[in-house]
């Protein structure tokens, strides 16, 4: 949606510039001309001004010569030597010497108009446009500009509203099923209590209790997205180590696990619960791509202030043009699925523990690799 809507913009800014710069040019052409007209009058009214006798209207010549108040004008001799200046400051010789350079590029760009004092004596008027014509040229990309601020505030308010519509959606979902779980896992607590009462020595309800303490802490997950989460000290190869444990116990034998770090202490804030809700997610994505016999690597390393866990697997790969979207709520490769899994991690790290999650590497029936980073 933000890509075609981004591009109508586009179109109708380009639209609407184009038809500036015709309408402008062609206003822009004809101020051009009227002010060539306007300079050749003043070069004629410059001339009786300083060859001027007994006939001459000085007050109507003179008049003529005060009207240009917005041209700039230079006159120079036969040798070059700049004779009048008007519109433009000459009071200082760097002024003055910027004026030369001034008639030096208009030299190549206009002819001059000549005004013939008298049989030996000749003397050239050149003209630069004025301040209103240049402000014309420019006009058309100013507006430009400014429909562009326009449309990337337009589409950044756009997309910071897209953004909380689907926060609140998440959050209420979220919430919605924490709620949803809470009865069932009480009831199964009671009977649990039930069961050990009239069977106290067996093994397998103890397994029970272990599912619905897991069912209990994915609740809790659940009920802390659209919250601010504790985060507390923990040592982070701790937790990822018994996370691994926990995948261990319900992933295939044909699938082995690797786990390394540059130390066996690395303190971060962080929430365990939801960290390990992102390790799991990574894991089961990895477990998925394999589809078989293979192995998921977990790496930590500590570089001063920063930590990075590597998920690397030795699955299928994500197609390259997939890569850019499996961050995307509701993105799925998979038959089943809601594609939340890799949508809610980003928000976990990113979000509840100021850190970054991306998709380091991936090829195709080689593997992926996943970077935490916090």
């Amino acid at each position: 949606m933000n890509s075609k809507l981004s591009g109508l913009f586009l179109f109708i800014a380009l639209f609407i510039v184009i038809a500036s710069v015709l309408f402008t040019n062609n206003l822009a052409r004809q101020l051009a001309a009227e002010e060539h007209r306007k300079i050749a009058i003043w070069a004629e009214a410059t001339r009786q001004f300083i060859s001027a006798d007994d006939d001459t209207d000085i007050d109507f010549v003179s008049s003529i010569i005060e009207e240009n108040t917005t041209i700039p004008v230079y006159m120079v001799d036969a040798e070059g030597n700049l004779l009048i200046t008007r519109n433009v400051p000459d009071s200082t010789d760097n002024q003055r010497t910027k004026a030369l350079k001034t008639v030096k590029s208009l030299k190549e760009k206009q002819e001059p108009i000549e005004v013939r004092i008298s049989d030996d004596i000749v003397q050239y008027i050149y003209y630069d446009e004025s301040s209103l014509l240049k402000q014309l040229y420019w006009f058309p990309y100013i507006e430009f500009l400014i429909i562009v601020i326009f449309i990337l505030i337009v589409l950044y308010a756009y997309r910071n509203a897209q953004k909380n519509e689907q926060n609140r959606l998440w959050v209420g979902l979220s919430r919605e099923t924490a709620h949803q779980l809470g009865t069932p896992i009480s009831s199964l607590n009671a009977w649990i209590e039930l069961l050990k009462t009239d069977y106290p020595h067996d093994s397998k309800i103890d397994e029970m209790q272990k599912d619905v303490d897991r069912l209990q802490t994915v609740a809790d997950r659940f009920g802390k997205i659209g919250s601010v989460p504790d985060l507390q000290p923990e040592n982070i190869v701790d937790v990822i180590s018994d996370t691994i444990d926990y995948m261990k116990q319900r992933t295939s034998k044909k699938i082995s696990y690797n786990f390394t770090s540059t130390s066996q202490y690395i303190i971060a804030s962080i929430n365990k619960p939801l960290f390990q809700w992102v390790i799991e997610n990574l894991c089961k994505n990895s477990i998925d791509a394999i589809n078989g016999e293979g192995c998921i690597t977990i790496s930590i390393k500590q570089n001063k202030q920063k930590i990075e866990i590597d998920v690397t697997d030795t699955g299928r790969g994500i197609e390259r043009s997939q890569q850019s979207r499996i961050f995307s709520p509701g993105f799925t490769t998979k038959q089943r699925g809601w594609g939340l899994g890799l949508s809610l991690s980003k928000r976990i790290v990113e979000e509840y523990h100021n850190g970054k999650l991306q998709l380091i590497e991936s090829k195709q029936n080689v593997g992926t690799t996943f970077r935490i980073t916090i």
